[in-house]
């Protein structure tokens, strides 16, 4: 079984670049390459109590939101968004900026 810290370094080895920008794909002499907001996290932890033992854990995740591709045609390279992903994201983080401000301004009044 391998330790923590060498399974981190496994997986942060293929993060990078290559996540985060997919193969270049060719459509009717068009070139498409996509777009990906890519993150990752990991966590461990250890305790050592004397009414319970001891204990330890880690854990990691990671998420990859398409958002968009570069379009390259003859010698025109434009990005194409993902309107979708991209709304997704901007709605929710929108309200909560919004919320945020409004409880700023409340607060400023008193």
């Amino acid at each position: 079984m391998t330790s923590l810290p060498e399974k981190l370094a496994e997986i942060s080895r293929t993060a990078g670049v290559r996540s985060a920008y997919g193969d270049p794909v060719q459509v009717d002499g068009v070139t498409l390459i996509p777009v990906a907001l890519v993150y990752y996290g990991f966590g461990g932890g250890e305790g050592d109590s004397a009414a319970t033992g001891t204990g330890s854990g880690g854990g990691g995740g990671g998420a990859s939101l398409p958002i968009g591709a570069y379009v390259k045609s003859g010698t025109t390279v434009r990005f194409e968004p993902n309107v979708i992903s991209l709304l997704s994201v901007g709605i929710p983080f929108l309200w909560v900026a919004g919320k945020a401000i409004s409880r700023i301004i409340r607060a400023l009044k008193r």
